[in-house]
């Protein structure tokens, strides 16, 4: 039989170990604004000026992650990828693994089972390749570095992928 004492325990140090670090940080703040108010005053204005930048890209990127996982799961890009190795097949895997959310281990089972099927190393090595880019991120992206960066950021890691793919496939034969 479980201890009444320790079943109740356990619950409240969760809630303490949720709330140690928050509870630290304002700690800190008010030792801060008690021993220089000024300093404590331009860190509290700082951080209203980062989040009032980050506000409109992770709106965005929540909305946009809400539709992706509503209408876009593995099993479509599993049917997209398994079209074979062509000009379209390559397109096709990029976009699959620019489009797919979620941990990447998630997506080994699959990749095992289409490499079963004959799916070659070379698209899955640019499926793994491409998931480093990811459309809703790049509107934080943008507002941190400027299009011109994460532009070009964005198009040589797919260039890179498709070198990467290519020399995966030449170099790991069936």
């Amino acid at each position: 039989m479980i201890n009444p004492r320790l079943s109740n325990a356990i619950p409240k140090r969760r809630i303490l170990q949720k709330w140690l670090f928050p509870a630290s940080v304002l700690g800190i703040y008010g030792i801060l604004f008690i021993e220089m108010p000024d300093k404590a005053f331009q860190a509290f204005e700082c951080i209203c000026k980062i989040s009032v930048n980050v506000l409109f890209p992770f709106c965005l990127v929540f909305i946009l992650m809400v539709f992706l996982n509503l209408f876009l799961t593995p099993l479509h890009i599993t049917k997209w990828l398994d079209k074979g190795v062509c000009i379209r097949g390559v397109l096709l895997t990029m976009t699959a693994g620019i489009l797919s959310t979620g941990p990447i281990y998630a997506w080994y089972p699959l990749l095992k089972n289409l490499h079963k099927r004959g799916f070659p190393n070379s698209l899955i090595a640019v499926f793994l390749g491409n998931r480093s880019v990811k459309p809703f991120l790049l509107p934080v992206m943008i507002s941190y570095f400027g299009w011109a960066y994460t532009l070009i950021l964005a198009v040589l890691n797919v260039l890179g992928t498709l070198l990467t793919g290519y020399s995966v496939g030449f170099l790991v034969k069936k």
